[in-house]
Order: structure tokens, then sequence, then C-alpha cells
């Protein structure tokens, strides 16, 4: 029997990635952001969702462009630092002692020590209730060559990134590989 919780956000996995951005005076900043995921092929495209509230809210507004940095597991306690710290208050790549890089194709920064970066253009903005979801086309992917597979692509069990968990507040590690995608369910074709 399966127990109801009502409307809740108990989706799962939610990501666990580093939203940066360049507020007024052009000072980097970055902040977690969970709400997040890939919303169209082609273009290439993420959207990731804010409240009105955050530092970066403004400065995704302001610059048209954000990037989004997916951190391995060994950044957990950086990246739970920059979603419960204000950029408004903070220097959180001072604090973090992570670097800010300038993205080569979008006026926001990433970070350099992760393993995986998506430099994206502002291409819509969608209010829904208390957030808003921003759309970035993706313009460049960048990933460091020791998370890069055998396909010479970024390969999750070295990029070691993890997730967010909303029903018990936890990060979790990516896993193992369990089945090989378009593939396994052919078996069932047959």
């Amino acid at each position: 029997m399966k127990k109801s919780f009502g409307s809740k956000t108990f989706v799962f996995p939610t990501p666990t990635w580093l939203v940066g951005t360049y507020d007024a005076a052009g000072k980097p900043n970055i902040m977690a952001a969970a709400w997040g995921g890939v919303c169209s092929s082609a273009p290439a495209s993420v959207g990731v969702s804010l409240r009105k509230a955050t530092y970066s809210y403004g400065a995704i507004i302001a610059r048209k462009a954000f990037t989004v940095s997916i951190p391995s597991e060994q950044y957990v306690r950086e990246a739970d630092f920059a979603g419960i710290a204000s950029g408004r208050d903070v220097n959180k790549f001072d604090v973090s002692g992570l670097t800010p890089v300038k993205g080569e194709f979008v006026d926001a920064p990433y970070v350099g020590e992760f393993p995986l970066v998506l430099e994206c253009r502002l291409s819509h903005t969608i209010e829904i209730g208390l957030h808003t979801q921003f759309i970035g086309e993706i313009l460049d992917v960048k990933a460091e060559e020791s998370v890069l597979g055998e396909n010479e692509k970024p390969d999750a069990a070295l990029v070691k990134t993890f997730s967010y968990d909303p029903g018990s507040h936890k990060y979790y590690g990516t896993g193992r590989a369990i089945a090989e995608a378009f593939s396994i369910g052919k078996e069932l074709l047959q």
C-alpha cells in the first residue's frame, strides 16, 4: 500500500548544481540549485528554477546568462555552503576556496575545480508560483579530461556527482551503472 503525502517535491534524483552569475558590480557568485534539468535536446537547453529572493535571480535577468557547474563528491561541503549562504552577504568563492573562471561563451563565471560545466545563454523565463524557471541554451560544455569515458564523453561514474534528496535533506552519490540504456528494454520487444 502506498502512503499519500499530498503535493510535495519528492522527485529523485534532483541535481546538485552550482549556478554561476556576475552581480551588477561584476562580483562572481554561485548558488546551489536542485530544481533543474534538461528541457530540450535541440536547441540543447537546461532549466533551473530560482526564487526571486535569491541574489542570483537579478543577476541572471541583468546579464541574460548563467553557468551550471556540476561538482564531484569531494566538493559536497562547498556545494552545500553555496546553497545556505547569500551572495549579498559573502563572497562565496573567497570563503569556499573555489576559483571563479570567466565564461568563454557567456557573461557568467563557472567553478574551476568542478569537472563538468555548462555555459548557458538565457532564452526563456517562465514564472511558476514561488519560482521562476530560467531556460538556458547550452552554448558550450566543458569537461575535465579525467572524467571522459571510453567514448570520450563525460561519464557519471568518473564525474562522481551527487544529488539532493528533498525528503531527507541529504546528498547521495551517483551509484554504479546498472544497465545499458536504449538496449536492455529491447529484450521486451521480442
